[in-house]
């Protein structure tokens, strides 16, 4: 076993030292920058990569010749990309387009207002797809009003839990139904020897250094903690305030004690969490439920025994509830000092625009007939043994599609792999029990000011709390810091802005 980390100090140091590591070799580009000689514009794109393999370059090529563009894309490896996006930002060396993820997006007001990107609401019309944008999410979007952005889009919530199906019925367990369950199956997965190797080498849980896209606002939904803020009478409550997130930290504690989760957590990335699941070394993966084909794919190469299953209902004290975000995952932003001219920019969103076509937006959602998926009529079949050869060469376009879910361009898939068409499933039932944030939509400039460095208190302290460097009262303090910093004002702005 594993042994515990010494202390949140030592473990945020090796985490910067992991982070800069990461940074020198993490970025990829997928073209060549630069003027192109045959006279196809070129478009410099950042965007993020949450799959170990950037695009095949032959679907690249397929897409420059279609669009008539060429690209020069740069990936970065997602769990760097947060602070890539916010070094380009302040060296003012952004691509034209850059995609901002939605968390980001909400600290990147001040610069949208000082100027830095191109306000293109006055342009959708012009452009016969994206004149079809959904109104109401790109209004989520909207600073002071106005459209800076093309969103990419998701569902209300694909958060639940991937679980090692084989494991459950080889302890003779149920996919957990309740906290307690899940409690019982982290535990058993973790000293019931569920490999049957004989070794104490499990964990029943793999986390990440993430409070949001992690385990634990999702475990916090569970335990009836509110998305973000509480509306009581004619207050607002952060969620950090509640008994939820009490008991969440509570009950994350009880699992980094008894170890039932990997003890460096605090410093582990995505994708060192996610090996831990594929490698057999835990058995739950609590995140998008979207990621268990590929993750059962990737762990079937280390273990053809290897099976999981989803599990989306998990009931608390206030019964089902699960944490959502607006219905974007994030935007392109176009910024002024790469595209200088409103020509410039039109041909940008050509581009944009000419992928929601049947042929680009097919291309890039499935690859290429024959070799990633059959059609039938109309119909798209995803047989499972071309399964990871889609995740190596075509999974990570998907972020580069513009409002795929509701753009009728793209064919349907009638068949696709059991675990996919479940978790697809899955994520239309979180629909009944969703939790939305009464703040989507509000402005607050205090918090687009300093949002970004206030929370670091809080999440330093909800770390320090589970690892016990922190009791209540020693929790407590650190939010009242929160609040005297800053934190106040940003309550007193939401109240008017949602009251008003």
């Amino acid at each position: 076993m594993i042994r515990r980390t010494a202390g949140l100090a030592a473990a945020l140091i090796l985490l910067a030292a992991v982070s800069l590591s990461l940074v020198s070799c993490s970025v990829y580009s997928t073209s060549t920058a630069g003027t192109e000689t045959s006279g196809r514009p070129v478009l410099t794109i950042m965007a993020p990569l949450h799959f170990p393999n950037t695009p095949d370059a032959g679907i690249i090529d397929r897409m420059e010749e279609l669009t008539g563009t060429k690209l020069s894309i740069e990936w970065v490896r997602d769990e760097i990309y947060t602070d890539k996006m916010s070094t380009a930002l302040t060296t003012n060396s952004l691509k034209k387009a850059t995609f901002a993820k939605y968390t980001d997006y909400l600290l990147m007001k001040n610069s949208i207002r000082s100027g830095a990107f191109w306000e293109i609401g006055p342009y959708l019309d012009d452009y016969p797809n994206l004149r079809r944008l959904d109104e109401d999410i790109l209004n989520q979007t909207a600073v002071d009003g106005k459209i800076y952005g093309l969103y990419t889009e998701r569902p209300s919530s694909r958060q639940g839990i991937i679980i090692r199906e084989d494991w459950l019925d080889r302890l003779n367990l149920e996919p957990p139904q309740t906290i307690e369950q899940l409690y019982e199956a982290l535990k058993q997965f973790t000293y019931g020897d569920p490999d049957r190797n004989g070794k104490d080498d499990t964990f029943g849980l793999t986390d990440r250094n993430d409070l949001v896209f992690g385990a634990f606002k999702t475990l916090s939904s569970y335990f009836g903690t509110p998305n973000d803020w509480e509306v009581q009478g004619k207050s607002f409550v952060p969620d950090f305030e509640t008994a939820g997130y009490l008991a969440t930290m509570n009950f994350m504690k009880k699992l980094y004690d008894e170890r039932l989760l990997n003890p460096d957590f605090v410093i582990t990335s995505k994708d060192v969490q996610r090996n831990l699941l594929i490698q057999g070394k835990a058995g739950v993966y609590i995140g998008s439920m979207s990621d268990v084909q590929r993750l059962s794919a990737e762990a079937k190469q280390v273990n053809p025994d290897a099976r999981f299953t989803l599990v989306n209902r998990i009931e608390g004290p206030e019964g089902y509830k699960v944490w959502s975000i607006p219905n974007f995952n994030g935007l392109y932003l176009f910024s002024k000092a790469a595209i200088r001219t409103e020509e410039e920019l039109r041909e940008v969103l050509a581009f944009f625009d000419r992928t929601m076509d049947p042929d680009v937006a097919n291309l890039m959602k499935y690859g290429i007939e024959g070799r990633h998926y059959e059609l039938e009529g109309k119909e798209v079949y995803l047989p499972e043994e071309t399964s990871q050869l889609r995740v190596d060469e075509v999974a990570s376009l998907y972020t580069l599609m513009i409002a795929d879910l509701s753009n009728p361009n793209v064919m349907k898939a009638a068949s696709q792999e059991p675990l996919s068409e479940l978790a697809d499933r899955l994520i239309e039932d979180n629909e009944k029990f969703i939790v939305r944030s009464p703040a989507v939509g509000l402005e607050s400039p205090s918090y687009d000011e300093y949002g970004a460095e206030l929370y670091k208190i809080v999440s330093d302290a909800t770390y320090r709390y589970i690892l016990g460097q922190l009791d209540e009262d020693g929790f407590r303090k650190e939010i009242a810091k929160w609040r005297a910093n800053g934190g106040d004002r940003i309550i007193k702005e939401y109240e008017r802005a949602y009251f008003q």
